[in-house]
């Protein structure tokens, strides 16, 4: 099975700590992963500030670049849900047809994170360990679109050592939203005080997520409010080990 490796914009510029994470897990697990170097963003901030033009020529380019594999393998339930549930669409409207098939194709094989090992590997155990108490807040792309479901809380819950808190309205936004936390700050503000107060219940050592990019907002949160809680992506976590 030939796996690629879609890293995301976030992640390649603030946290790339995570990508390694992903080569680190499926290493282990004996998956080899290529990381094509002429990979580009995935469209979705386009899009969803009103500017479905823009982003059809990242969704060329993420058809020619991941075309050729069995699976790509996202560690972002956001940026997952963009590629399967509008990259087709945003070409229909631009009235490719044919690169509309073509994402549908490749959509098909772009698999999240969680939903990779749990579905397409069957592993739930992967060798992790990490012996600290964790809060898990699902993304509100992973959890409403995607339908992750339990595959992250099957996932934390086999790592060895870890104590799994749970975490108080766990369903809430955290107040990202990609441009939402910049066009409305203060109501973001206020969703991110609520979800902090939340992970901060919980006396976890760690807030966990399938998202950078709420992990960056939380994270943001809990260090401007001296809590001492760190937020790591959920594969930093996977691919720890003794």
């Amino acid at each position: 099975m030939r796996v690629a490796l879609f890293v995301t914009c976030l992640v390649d510029a603030w946290v790339p700590q995570v990508g390694r994470a992903v080569i680190q897990i499926l290493d282990r697990l004996g998956v080899s992963v290529d990381v094509p170097l002429d990979q580009s963003c995935c469209g979705q901030m386009h899009v969803n500030t009103g500017y479905p033009g823009l982003a059809v020529p990242l969704i060329q380019r993420y058809t020619r670049t991941f075309g050729r594999y069995d699976a790509i393998v996202v560690p972002s339930g956001s940026c997952a849900a963009a590629i399967r549930h509008q990259h087709a669409d945003v070409a229909a409207s631009a009235g490719d047809q044919a690169l509309g098939r073509r994402a549908t194709a490749v959509a098909g094989r772009t698999h999240e994170l969680t939903e990779f090992l749990v579905d397409v590997l069957g592993v739930v155990d992967v060798g992790a360990y990490f012996p600290h108490r964790v809060t898990y807040h699902p993304a509100c792309h992973s959890m409403r679109v995607l339908r992750l479901g339990d595959r992250p809380d099957r996932l934390l819950r086999a790592v060895h050592g870890i104590d799994l808190a749970e975490l108080p309205d766990a369903a809430q936004c955290c107040g990202f939203g990609g441009t939402f936390a910049v066009k409305n700050a203060a109501v973001s503000a206020a969703m991110l005080a609520d979800k902090a107060a939340a992970v901060r219940s919980t006396r976890a050592a760690f807030c966990t997520a399938a998202d950078a990019s709420c992990l960056l907002h939380i994270g943001g949160g809990l260090s401007r409010a001296g809590t001492g809680i760190q937020a790591r992506h959920i594969a930093e976590i996977l691919a720890s080990t003794r």
